[in-house]
């Protein structure tokens, strides 16, 4: 049995994207939880190549840095000027001269390729002992897209930049996609015989095509089942267009296994996040970053979790969450903001108008509704009064306020840290707590109340308040 060949991934990343406008290249430009190099890398990790060298140039250094972050295997390669396709591909192939077996081309701006489609490339590249296959596509609008020429027996006869095309090649509409599989022995030698006699003064890998094909060489076309993957982008217009087809693919793909998307159009799922079947999401919401959602959760409407974990059974109704946990049957909401550090147990409870960080609730605590949590330990069953504040920062450092089990603290209160309200104790509602509260205990530290008897009518005389004061004081029991 043969082996397969050595397979080696060149992604052409080196272009400036002036047509963005925009200080991000083109290339590191979001796009649903990836860049859109970060998409095409992530492709080439599944085709299991055995190398992949990224050809960067503009803004080399941040293109570069971010290859080495999320694709430490692969490696960089200059081009400092810009001379076309095929000059890119020539400098990748003279930094690995050892190189052999099939090289896969592929486009650092292309996001929606699927590994299933370089698969189909490739094993019609190989099938076919091809020395060179292009992806090609068939399009309703071809404007501004190279063209595949066919001779009369449908064989691949060369490929033509829209700049260069007759009128009657424009009229084609299949397409070439800017992928590629190559025999690297033969890709080598034709790419010494390229040439820069076209319209736009560079070297076109598209050429190395002709080339082959005028030796003898067998040229293959695998077209592609869906034409939408082979889409790049040049501006922010199709980058957003880019972004809601992928949007739909995700969605579907979720949908079909078993996720609830109450209005999938207003649904934005990463595609580094995680969903289980019977999780629920309802309209106007983001699931962003490596966030998860486990079965019977629901999420929204109007919600957005970044990089936070939602348990079986629990809720999250209205809210932004960071960097949290929210545990089985856990609620959170509405218009509740947990930031990072935030843990929440099973059954505790955040409820509306509530900000937490770095807090932790055990089972079945209450936060219900206008408090700041920040910097603590909330104990089971533990309840917190409306309108409480954990002061946590004094201008210089952070410190933690413990609450112990089945504690209760009274609305409008401050706890300033660091502070412990024992298992049990309670605080007295408008109460600034500043020391420990004991187990079983009571704090209070409110001031004794005093009434001042006519200070309206000395203070306020000609509002409407004296006069609702004066109707209320000539009001007899009788009249009562």
């Amino acid at each position: 049995m043969s082996q397969a060949p050595s397979r080696t991934v060149v992604v052409l990343a080196a272009g400036e994207g002036k047509r963005m406008k925009s200080a991000t290249p083109k290339v590191l430009q979001p796009l649903l939880g990836r860049t859109l190099l970060g998409h095409v890398l992530h492709v080439a990790s599944e085709i299991r190549a055995d190398q992949t060298l990224v050809v960067v140039g503009h803004k080399a250094d941040q293109v570069g840095a971010f290859v080495s972050e999320v694709a430490p295997a692969a490696a960089s390669v200059l081009q400092e000027q810009q001379n076309g396709t095929g000059h890119a591909v020539r400098i990748a192939l003279d930094a690995a001269p050892e190189l052999s077996g099939t090289v896969v081309v592929l486009s650092g701006d292309v996001p929606l390729l699927r590994a299933e489609t370089v698969e189909a490339l490739l094993a019609t590249h190989e099938r076919a002992g091809a020395a060179a296959t292009v992806l090609s596509a068939e399009v309703d609008r071809p404007a501004g897209l190279g063209r595949i020429v066919r001779d009369a027996k449908g064989n691949l006869e060369r490929i033509v930049e829209a700049k260069d095309a007759s009128p009657d090649e424009l009229a084609i509409r299949e397409i070439n996609s800017g992928i590629y599989a190559f025999d690297a022995a033969m890709l080598r030698e034709a790419l010494g015989k390229l040439s820069t006699d076209n319209a736009q003064g560079e070297e076109y890998l598209t050429d190395v095509f002709a080339i082959l094909a005028g030796e003898g060489h067998p040229v293959a076309i695998e077209v592609a089942e869906f034409a939408y993957e082979t889409l790049g982008c040049n501006d922010r217009a199709e980058l957003s267009r880019l972004r809601v087809l992928m949007r739909d693919r995700v969605n579907d793909a979720w949908m079909r296994s078993g996720v609830l998307l109450l209005d999938p159009a207003t649904t934005w799922i990463d595609v580094t996040a995680t969903l289980e079947p019977d999780a629920v999401v309802d309209q106007n919401c983001q699931i962003l970053g490596s966030s998860s959602v486990a079965t019977g959760a629901v999420i929204g409407p109007d919600s957005t979790l970044v990089d936070t974990s939602v348990a079986a059974g629990a809720s999250v109704l209205r809210s932004h969450s960071v960097g949290a946990v929210v545990g089985p049957e856990a609620t959170v909401g509405p218009y509740s903001y947990l930031r990072p550090g935030t843990k929440l147990a099973r059954k505790s409870k955040v409820g509306g108008f509530v900000e937490t960080k770095n807090a932790e609730l055990g089972e079945g605590a209450k936060v219900p509704h206008l408090s700041y949590v920040g910097d603590a330990e909330i104990g089971a069953k533990a309840n917190i009064g409306a309108g409480t504040i954990f002061a946590n920062y004094d201008g210089v450092r952070k410190s933690r306020t413990v609450v112990g089990e089945a504690a209760f603290v009274g609305s409008d209160s401050v706890l300033i840290a660091p502070v412990e309200i024992g298992p049990g104790a309670y605080v007295a509602a408008g109460s600034a707590v500043q020391k420990n509260v004991p187990a079983g205990n009571l704090g209070v530290t409110r001031a004794q109340q005093r009434n001042i008897e006519g200070w309206v009518r000395m203070k306020r005389p000609g509002t409407v308040s004296a006069a609702a004061a004066e109707r209320a004081a000539d009001i007899t029991p009788e009249q009562e």
